[in-house]
């Protein structure tokens, strides 16, 4: 999930028109491409669908045993969607919005600035309200400093706020960005195609690998009542493991650098959609590892740089406009926010359970108090902590001078 946002909103026409520049590649006159700003919140919004049909107790809220199975069938992949959409996302805008002249400390200190404080605050929040009572102290503190992920136990790399753990992968992404974005650069343009190829088979034939080494026995807790059929060394080595989600944010790059050279094939955001949608009908019909990602990614590759392409040409997109933009922009702080608002919400009601109407209109609060949550953290901690201390003291003040396209390509 790129859950720190390297995109702002900007007003629709600032992606209108492409101009040349010096290594020959057309980009936009601005870096921001509003309308993949717009699809980040549709990405959080299906993680958050996600939690909300998990059948365990700590989150269940519907009675009926049959309702609660159907909403968990038509929710259980959209979590891993919304994740795999934001670690493509992430490696195509970091690629898209590289600056000529950046160093590496500079970027790692954007980055960081970016997702970190947003990070620790809801850690914070977590402990306070109800992981502190379950989660040993070493387990917390490998999820404040995001490492999390690299233990191969369900309590430790899903600790804590659940969601947190990609940030885990987040955090090596930014880390090998630079190295990566140098290397890709150099690969001769006609050569794009085959590199791309090759990261999307390896990213379908992980479950393939997975299966094959790891041992398939036992399921991981709940799993078998989940239909997921999969033990924690094989769940966690195919989606949780940086390494391995590499892959989708490297993915991601290369389209980018194929987008920007005029190496892709656009079939469109409409088409696109439809093939979103139907990887993810297909996601309920496979083993459940291939249903993480493996069915889904060529359509989110395809929707991301039609976003993209939308924006730089200036044609229609849904996602544009100012509330879509918006919601995007406290997206990274709604993804942070809201399984704590789900868990605590769920503790607070107690142990009862609800009708379909009530549960219903329980959910909807809950997701009200999450948009508005994030509002709250992007206004007062996100965009004041971005704009203060993406860049060293002694260039901030001659900012201003240096125009709004300085160091960009």
């Amino acid at each position: 999930m790129t859950h720190g946002n390297t995109i702002g909103g900007g007003p629709p026409a600032a992606a209108a028109r492409e101009v040349p520049v010096r290594d020959g590649l057309l980009r936009p006159e601005t870096t921001r491409l509003p309308s993949l700003t717009g699809l980040r919140f549709p990405a959080a919004l299906l993680v958050f669908l996600n939690h909300t049909g998990l059948p365990f107790p700590g989150l269940r809220l519907l009675k009926d045993n049959g309702t609660t199975k159907d909403w968990f069938e038509l929710t259980k992949n959209a979590g891993s969607l919304g994740v795999t959409f934001f670690f493509v996302l992430s490696g195509f805008v970091l690629t898209w919005s590289a600056r000529a002249r950046d160093t590496s400390p500079a970027f790692w200190r954007r980055r960081f600035v970016k997702i970190y404080p947003n990070y620790v605050v809801t850690w914070v929040l977590a402990m306070v309200l109800f992981a502190s009572a379950y989660t040993p102290t070493r387990t917390a503190v490998a999820n404040l400093f995001m490492v999390q992920v690299w233990v191969p136990k369900f309590d430790v790399f899903s600790s804590v706020n659940t969601p947190s753990w990609s940030l885990g992968c987040e955090l090596v992404f930014y880390a090998c960005f630079p190295l990566l974005h140098h290397l890709f650069q150099r690969i001769p343009v006609e050569r794009l195609k085959y590199w791309i190829g090759g990261l999307t088979a390896l990213v379908i034939a992980t479950p393939a690998i997975t299966y094959a080494v790891f041992p398939d026995k036992p399921y991981f807790p709940g799993g078998e009542q989940l239909g997921a059929h999969a033990t924690v060394t094989q769940y966690w080595f195919a989606y949780f493991l940086p390494p391995v989600r590499m892959v989708d944010f490297a993915l991601g790059m290369l389209v980018a650098l194929a987008v920007m050279k005029g190496r892709w094939w656009n079939i469109g955001m409409l088409w696109s959609t439809v093939l979103l949608v139907g990887g993810y009908v297909l996601a309920s019909h496979v083993p459940f590892l291939y249903s993480q990602r493996s069915t889904t990614i060529i359509p989110i590759v395809f929707l991301i740089a039609a976003a993209a392409t939308a924006d730089v040409k200036g044609s229609f997109s849904l996602f544009r406009n100012r509330t879509m933009v918006w919601l995007g922009e406290i997206s990274f702080a709604f993804y942070l926010i809201h399984f704590i608002v789900l868990t605590y919400g769920r503790k607070w009601l107690g142990h009862d359970y609800y009708s379909t109407a009530q549960t219903t209109g329980l959910l909807a609060a809950m997701f009200a108090i999450s948009v508005l949550a994030a509002w709250a953290l992007y206004a007062l901690v996100e965009r004041p902590i971005t704009r203060g201390w993406s860049r060293p003291r002694r260039t901030r003040a001659s900012a201003g001078s240096a125009g709004p396209l300085a160091g960009a390509k």
